[in-house]
């Protein structure tokens, strides 16, 4: 059983682990995107989201925070600088794990791990497609709209019929006056 075993321990010391997760992060933050096997990715994304959203605050002690889980100064200034700005709206979510098949040598599961904000293909299909595709409504909507239509045109022709039926009153009332 597994229970409270939540980290993977990819095989590896604990000081390894953490040394290969800190140039991980580097190179997904220099890089934008990263090819690795699917247990690295999800580690990846476990360790590298929280510095993402630590970096939306810009302190010293959040840099000096940063800096002692990446061990890179370039990484640290990019995350700062660049990265920060474009995930600063975003409410969590900033990695992206697509699954790429299995390598040749060792039949291990293989993914790309990426930043969602930097894949330039995605960004445009997804605004291509919300601008080009109006927002449309579920079919309960367009039952109302659809049996308003014919009331309307029902409305429409007992109007033109008015006086007929204003002449039947009328013929009532003088039998009643009777």
């Amino acid at each position: 059983m597994r229970h409270g075993k939540k980290i993977n321990h990819l095989g590896r010391t604990s000081a390894h682990r953490k040394a290969m997760l800190s140039n991980m992060a580097s190179s997904l933050i220099l890089h934008k995107r990263v090819t690795t096997t699917v247990a690295k990715a999800k580690a990846l994304r476990k360790y590298v989201e929280p510095l993402l959203t630590k970096s939306k605050n810009d302190t010293t002690h959040s840099r000096r925070t940063i800096f002692s889980y990446l061990q890179n100064k370039d990484s640290v200034k990019v995350l700062f600088d660049e990265v920060a700005a474009k995930i600063a709206n975003r409410p969590g979510g900033y990695t992206r794990i697509l699954k790429t098949g299995n390598r040749l040598g060792d039949n291990a599961d293989m993914c790309i791990i990426e930043l969602v904000d930097y894949n330039e293909d995605m960004l445009s299909t997804t605004t291509a497609t919300a601008a080009a595709k109006p927002k449309t409504r579920r079919r309960s909507g367009a039952k109302k709209a659809d049996a308003a239509a014919p009331a309307a045109e029902t409305n429409v022709a007992p109007a033109a019929e008015e006086p007929s039926t204003d002449a039947a009153a009328d013929t009532t009332e003088s039998k009643d006056a009777e």
